[in-house]
């Protein structure tokens, strides 16, 4: 399999991580989907979401699978009032990344990425490795070290 930017950068860090890979199906990309097809609770499963925090600024929300981005939340915490997801058609010109592949890691510049709390109740959660079918299985410390993310509650 060849290794996507986010596995570059965790083999760069001397992070270990493991991949698990699925079946794509384009009529179903949610991170609930994806929770089965690797045998992980949904929650354990994060999916990373694409938010305007300010008239310009862009960060990434990973967010449980089963779980609802709270936007107010987010916005306060990126120092502004509210954040808003971008649109599906920025989505890829913002990271690089298309939707159901949108990785906290290696997006095409760096953005801030907001790590929910809960990630820190398991010893291991899943993430995109940048590219629908893969995912990557990674200590929690692990993630916050490689993105520099910020732990907050951001779910409702």
């Amino acid at each position: 399999m060849a290794k996507t930017n986010a596995m570059r950068i965790l083999d760069r860090l001397k992070i270990s991580y493991e991949i698990k890979t699925y079946t794509v199906e384009e009529s179903n990309l949610s991170a609930e989907h994806v929770a089965d097809l690797i045998n992980m609770p949904a929650e354990q499963v994060f999916k990373t979401l694409v938010a305007r925090t300010g008239k310009r600024d862009i960060a990434l929300a990973c967010i449980p699978g089963d779980s609802e981005l709270n936007t107010k939340t987010l916005g306060a915490v990126a120092g502004g009032k509210k954040a808003d997801l971008v649109a599906l058609k920025e989505v890829q010109s913002l990271t690089g990344y298309i939707r159901g592949g949108v990785s906290p890691l290696g997006t095409k510049k760096p953005l801030p990425v907001y790590l929910d709390q809960s990630a820190q109740q398991w010893p291991i959660i899943s993430i995109s490795a940048g590219q629908r079918g893969t995912q990557i299985i990674i200590a929690p410390n692990d993630l916050i070290h490689a993105t520099q993310a910020i732990l907050c509650d951001i779910t409702k």
